[in-house]
């Protein structure tokens, strides 16, 4: 596990760019992760790439754990920063970043690999934070769902990008594309025609052209805030007594009551 106090230095500290810096190292650390796996990379297989002795590493970094972490921050540090190419609208917005994330995953797919609980955020980790915080609350949600917004939107993205890591590591172990495992499978299809549902909708075409399962959830769950948003604006407008309609005042702070008599009814609640 790393030091959180030493991972916070080197993620936030200056970094010297003179001989073998610590940019070196996490540039080389990542481009092993990229072609062989996180599992690949360890200090000395890090050196061996740099030419130098493992020893040389531990004077910039501590272990794998705190490179570990640098990696992931650097990496994070590829995409747009919290204000570039700000599309209209939050639901525009949380969709560029939610496919912004996964296709970082994409290209390193050991990051879904490395995430875990209590690691120290770095730089550009804490500007892609901002820019989904940004673009919930500008939703015009009450704080706590600001996060919890981002937080669900977030868990998707990752749980999408555990998908692909499987996928990668698994064609990257057995050399066989997920395409070719499954098209070599009529041994298994034989035995599906007893399942009267799966062969409708195999019959009737729905596994001609499948629906991209990352783009169908994320406007899933997308369709869900815009619900509640739907119904937080729609209570704003009821009578906090009785529930019906309140007509919006032409001036000065929202209505709560739908008449003076609910008004008073509220205030006799209040006194009792």
């Amino acid at each position: 596990m790393a030091d959180p106090e030493r991972s916070t230095e080197l993620l936030w500290g200056a970094r010297s760019r003179r001989g073998l810096s610590l940019e070196r190292i996490v540039r080389a650390a990542i481009e092993l992760a990229d072609a062989e796996g996180l599992a690949a990379v360890s200090m000395r297989r890090v050196a061996e790439r740099l030419g130098f002795t493992t020893m040389s590493l531990y004077r910039h970094v501590p272990g794998k754990a705190e490179l570990v972490d640098l990696m992931r921050d650097e990496v994070m540090g590829e995409g747009p920063d919290a204000g570039a190419g700000r599309r209209p609208g939050w639901r525009a917005e949380l969709e560029a970043w939610a496919r912004d994330c996964l296709a970082l995953y994409r290209r390193h797919p050991w990051l879904a690999e490395s995430s875990g609980a209590r690691q120290v955020p770095g730089p550009n980790a804490v500007a892609s934070f901002e820019r989904a915080l940004g673009a919930a609350a500008r939703a015009g949600l009450p704080p706590a769902e600001v996060v919890a917004v981002v937080t669900l939107v977030g868990g998707f993205v990752e749980s999408a990008a555990r998908q692909v890591l499987e996928t990668v590591r698994t064609e990257r172990r057995t050399g066989v594309s997920e395409e070719e495992w499954w098209g070599a499978r009529d041994s298994l299809f034989q035995h599906l025609d007893r399942y009267p549902t799966l062969n409708r909708v195999y019959r009737e075409g729905g596994y001609d052209t499948p629906l991209d399962p990352f783009e169908f959830g994320l406007q899933r769950v997308l369709d869900g805030i815009e619900t509640l948003l739907r119904d937080e604006t729609r209570d704003e407008t009821r009578c906090a007594v009785c529930g019906k309609t309140v007509e919006a005042a032409a001036t000065g702070r929202p209505r709560d009551y739908c008449s003076r008599a609910c008004r008073q009814r509220a205030y006799r609640t209040r006194k009792s």
